[in-house]
């Protein structure tokens, strides 16, 4: 779903994107996937994180992109996290709580 409303192409903000300072050195950066996805478009997106060889991660709609090729260590204990799909919905049975007040 692409803004039609913008000035901007896909290509022209993801090239924008891509040529940022923190791009540029390598760091980190944050974008919502809701303007990912309006401005470029998922698919495209990833094709292009894909294409440079970064790694992306998304939690609660953003998407924090490793500008480099270096490897990603979780530091927290357990398993993996898993993605809010793979959880499925919560009720508030799931926390211990009851729905009457």
């Amino acid at each position: 779903m692409q803004n039609r409303n913008s000035p901007l192409s896909p290509e022209v903000w993801l090239h924008d994107l891509f040529t940022s300072k923190a791009v540029q050195q390598g760091t980190v950066i944050r974008r919502k996937a809701r303007d990912i996805e309006r401005f470029a478009g998922m698919d495209l997106f990833l094709r292009e994180i894909d294409r440079r060889g970064y790694r992306v991660i998304e939690n609660s709609g953003q998407i924090i992109i490793f500008c480099n090729r270096a490897p990603i260590r979780w530091l927290t204990p357990g398993a993996p996290p898993i993605s809010s799909k793979e959880i499925g919905p919560k009720s508030f049975q799931d926390f211990g709580r009851s729905t009457t007040v």
